[in-house]
């Protein structure tokens, strides 16, 4: 465990039996320990072995309440599914009061722990204040935020009168650990569901499915976890753009408690009569749901059987048959990669090769007549939007050959390039998002399929002006850099809502911003590279710039970051995340394939994009 930090006694090694055979760890909240005077802090546990399951010791006879506290913060980082090592730390009430679902805080180091002298004393009571820095909370709904602040907490302990053992009798909801321990006991795993705001769905036409990621206790059967989780709905924050197929008050068959894929790697989820009733189509999105989220979850689940009530079969898919169900960003393959050449034309390489020698573009876009200073390309490749050069005009044209450029669709009354337009960026439905960086009217716009007068869209508690903008493969959600008022700039996550009820033209806003990004002060730019995944490049607090990937809920995904590389201007990465991540540097247009290093591609060259 090593050192305590200052103000506290050396921490003594925790008593542990290791089971090889069985992959069980049992922690000893067992250390002798003052029951009064300083009390040492509790730690987070050095990082283990994924596959080895943790269990805490009971408390031991006649402990003092130190003792008493430390084997109950410990019990907390165990693997046990409903804590009942943990509860025989408390009183009888208060194991019957205290809701361990309710949340996790997540703090720096784990929970200092010190004697709270100012409630006074008496001989069979003991209070002590749980503090810390906080980090990050998970809720009930298993989703992630980011933390800041001192998190303080009472805990009250009492002695029996009968058998004279200590117990807590006062306990904070949830459950408190470090961070180190978190990352041991959580996983992040993307749970599916559908937009809703995307446009028509026709039959025979796949949905969009948008990932919402959660949280969950590894070894403590994840796959049945993660099953109720979609089950019972989307989280907070994006329910309001998506739906799920399954019925209100779908839910697993009474009785089931496990859930685990049989040799043909197929799981059969038994579901309960208000999901019996559901069509094939209907089936089919439930059955895709669940797959997407497993097999985000593990590789080793190939299809899904849904069952009614009464045992037989609603519906079964396989991955092949989800694929037509849905389609999601990080299986949708780019053709090309684009880029600005030295001649600020608009050029393209084969997506995943290894070539260097890039084409003009077909049409107007990659004739080198009007120079660019960025561009998008849409979904489907068929489009493309671009920057002109002092960044004053936007153009649209397609890719095809003898297509024409036209006159700009939005036109900046910024005086300096750096107060004109932003890089531009197309949604899944075919639409343009582009933003004004002009102080006298800054202002985030769509273009609905790339034509007609823009929209302005409404940023409610938006404190800054919009300096990038990345809409999300599944069209609900976006990335934006906010430049902020000090000039420090940071990455924020909304939400995309429509209302079409007010009339012919829809009333587009940008909800609820959070932070992804929360460990950098400074963000250069950003690129989505996954279902819930963006890369990023930035400067940590009074550091150099670095680059890392990071999770739309303001978590940092398990993984090694990219290699370093000086001087990042753009990034541009694929939902697919297959494809090489590529970067406009010092060093020129470079990539990096998964499992290499950088390598250049052209030395003149800028602003590379995937479509998107």
């Amino acid at each position: 465990m090593g050192a305590d930090r200052e103000g506290g006694a050396r921490r003594r090694p925790l008593r542990a039996v290791a089971y090889a055979a069985c992959g069980v760890v049992l922690l000893g909240g067992c250390a002798s320990m003052p029951d009064s005077g300083d009390l040492r802090d509790v730690e987070s546990t050095p990082r283990q072995d994924t596959e080895v399951r943790v269990f805490a010791m009971p408390p031991r006879d006649n402990a003092p309440p130190a003792e008493i506290l430390q084997g109950f913060l410990e019990a907390l980082t165990s693997d046990d599914p409903q804590y009942v090592t943990a509860r025989q730390y408390l009183t009888g009430e208060a194991a019957r009061d205290w809701r361990p679902e309710e949340s996790t805080t997540v703090l720096a180091n784990g929970p200092d722990t010190r004697p709270d002298r100012t409630t006074g004393h008496e001989a069979d009571t003991f209070a002590f204040m749980l503090t810390g820095s906080q980090m990050a909370r998970v809720d009930r709904q298993q989703s992630y935020a980011p933390l800041g602040g001192q998190y303080s907490q009472p805990v009250h302990l009492t002695r029996n009168k009968k058998n004279g053992q200590w117990r807590i009798d006062v306990v904070p909801q949830g459950v408190v650990m470090g961070q180190s321990d978190f990352q041991r006991n959580y996983v992040s795993v993307n749970k599916y569901y559908f937009a809703s705001n995307t446009g028509a769905e026709t039959a025979g036409t796949p949905v969009t499915a948008v990932a919402d990621p959660v949280y969950v206790r590894r070894r403590v059967d994840a796959m049945t976890q993660m099953v109720r989780s979609v089950l019972k709905g989307p989280t907070h924050w994006l329910q309001p753009v998506v739906r799920s197929s399954f019925p209100t008050g779908a839910a697993l068959r009474d009785g089931v408690t496990a859930l685990a894929p049989d040799d043909q790697n197929k799981l059969t989820v038994p579901l309960n009569e208000k999901a019996s009733r559901a069509g094939r189509r209907q089936c089919g999105e439930m059955a895709t749901q669940l797959l997407f989220t497993l097999r985000n979850l593990t590789p080793t689940v190939d299809a899904v059987a849904l069952q009614r009530a009464d045992g037989s079969t609603l519906c079964t898919l396989d991955e092949e048959g989800a694929e037509e169900v849905a389609t999601r960003g990080s299986v949708k393959r780019p053709e090309y990669l684009y880029f600005l050449d030295d001649r600020h034309r608009l050029v393209r390489i084969a997506g995943g090769s290894s070539g260097t020698q890039a084409d003009p573009v077909p049409g107007a876009l990659g004739e080198g007549v009007q120079k660019f200073r960025s561009a998008a390309v849409s979904w489907d490749e068929r489009t493309a939007a671009a920057v002109g050069y002092d960044k004053r005009s936007l153009f649209v044209g397609s890719l095809v050959a003898g297509g024409a450029l036209g006159n700009a669709v939005v036109q900046s009354g910024g005086k300096t390039e750096d107060d004109r337009l932003t890089p531009p960026s197309w949604d899944a439905r075919g639409d343009l998002w582009i933003a004004d960086r002009d102080p006298a009217r800054p202002r985030l716009m769509v273009l609905e399929h790339g034509t007609g007068a823009p929209l302005e869209v409404r940023v409610p508690g938006l404190d800054g002006r919009i300096d990038a903008v990345r809409v999300a493969a599944d069209g609900v959600r976006i990335a934006l850099v906010v430049e902020h008022k000090d000039g420090k700039k940071s990455l924020l996550i909304g939400r995309i809502e429509r209302d079409d009820r007010s009339g012919d033209r829809p009333v587009v806003s940008v909800l609820e911003l959070r932070s992804a990004a929360p460990e950098l002060e400074d963000v250069t730019t950003m690129s989505w590279a996954g279902d819930s995944r963006l890369v990023v490049a930035g400067r940590e607090q009074e550091g150099v710039q670095t680059m890392r990937y990071v999770q739309v809920d303001g978590s940092t995904p398990e993984g090694p970051a990219p290699a370093a590389l000086t001087g990042v201007q753009s990034i541009a990465a694929s939902e697919d995340e297959q494809l090489p991540l590529v970067a406009y540097s010092e060093d020129g247009i470079v990539r990096m394939p998964a499992g290499a290093q950088w390598q250049k591609v052209v030395k003149d060259g800028s602003a590379p994009v995937y479509p998107g």
